[in-house]
């Protein structure tokens, strides 16, 4: 079989894992293999369900804590394939049921192998453009950004923004638009078209500030298929290619990426009913999901972008609620890091070596 591979024994049963087996577990599971899955199975190894990471991010949105048990949130009705199907049978299933993995089951319904397409374990260009957004001034950060724009201040041996470069073709992009405005001749002269990392950089110009929306105007032409937007401030380790995944899964016109952001509320917090009071809770500890600064769009959402006008992201997301178009969020749960002001540089520095090299 030409487009998938037979999984050696001793890999797949890797990620086999009993039904009481913690969250937090089943992702080290999914991480450090090449896989990308976890298999739920009894005494007998007969198969519960499966965990994907798409199942993963959608319990974090759920609020299901990572110590719970991962029978929690696997899959309980996976497709799945019997040890005697012909491969060109299961990589027909695959294809119609847009599978990257798919279990093999005996006639007990034993797991007995794992069939994954090669694409999961080789590299593959995508055709999807990535926007980077460069153009900001970088207030927080003067003076370090009056003579230098934030994206090409060092972290570790190299600018931010090619840190973000390299990450973004490890995961197939080579087609890139770089927005800028400030100090743009700055950036153009260190990365000018892209040939030094083998990828096309394009640079859309804007005469004055536009948001981070707002740029996406520019754009000479209207991709045919979903775009990534990011900003080009930030340091993550984020699955692109499962981002990608997630949104085409979800069947989103947008999709936002959120991060989980707690923080303690210093004083007692009083509950109030009329005039009386109900409750007082010490210090409570407050949970939230904030926007993380990168984005997939589907290429229609070009229209609600106005020509020349000042217009950022969340601003757009509004518009795009407001006319019911189909939202999603996707949870960061890998390194994410907002270089925004000074002591955020240098978290970014002492971080560096051990995340990204």
């Amino acid at each position: 079989m030409e487009n998938s591979q037979k999984i050696p024994l001793l890999n797949w049963r890797k990620v086999l894992i009993p039904p009481s087996t913690k969250i937090l577990e089943a992702i080290k599971i999914i991480d450090e293999g090449s896989l990308q899955i976890a298999l739920v199975v009894d005494d007998h190894n007969r198969l519960l369900g499966t965990i994907t990471d798409g199942d993963i991010r959608r319990g974090i949105l759920n609020n299901i804590t990572l110590d719970s048990p991962a029978q929690r949130i696997m899959n309980p009705r996976p497709v799945f394939a019997r040890i005697n199907d012909a491969q060109e049978n299961i990589l027909a299933l695959m294809k119609s049921k847009e599978l990257h993995q798919i279990p093999i089951l005996d006639e007990n319904n034993c797991v007995a192998g794992l069939e994954i397409l090669d694409e999961l374990i080789q590299l593959v260009k995508r055709e999807n453009v990535a926007v980077l957004m460069v153009g900001g001034i970088g207030s927080r950060l003067r003076p370090l950004t009056d003579e230098c724009p934030k994206p090409l201040l060092k972290v570790g041996s190299k600018p931010i923004l090619e840190t973000i470069l390299d990450n973004l073709i490890e995961a197939g992009f080579h087609r890139f638009y770089f927005s800028v405005n400030f100090k743009a001749e700055m950036l153009r002269n260190y990365f000018h078209d892209g040939s030094r990392w083998g990828v096309k950089i394009n640079y859309l110009y804007e005469d004055k500030a536009l948001g981070t929306a707002g740029s996406l105007s520019l754009l000479p032409y209207r991709p045919s298929i979903p775009f990534l937007v990011m900003n080009g401030d930030l340091l993550t380790k984020v699955n692109f290619n499962q981002l990608l995944k997630f949104h085409q899964e979800h069947k989103a016109e947008a999709t936002m990426c959120v991060r989980e952001y707690t923080f303690q509320v210093p004083y007692g917090v009083a509950k109030i009913e009329n005039h009386r009071l109900v409750d007082i809770a010490e210090k409570p500890i407050q949970q939230h999901f904030v926007s993380a600064g990168i984005y997939v769009l589907e290429p229609e959402i070009l229209d609600f972008i106005p020509s020349g006008a000042y217009l950022d992201m969340p601003e757009l997301f509004q518009f795009l609620l407001a006319e019911k178009k189909h939202v999603a969020t996707f949870p960061i749960r890998e390194y994410w890091l907002d270089i925004g002001r000074m002591d955020d540089l240098e978290r970014a520095k002492f971080d560096f070596t051990e995340i990204f090299e």
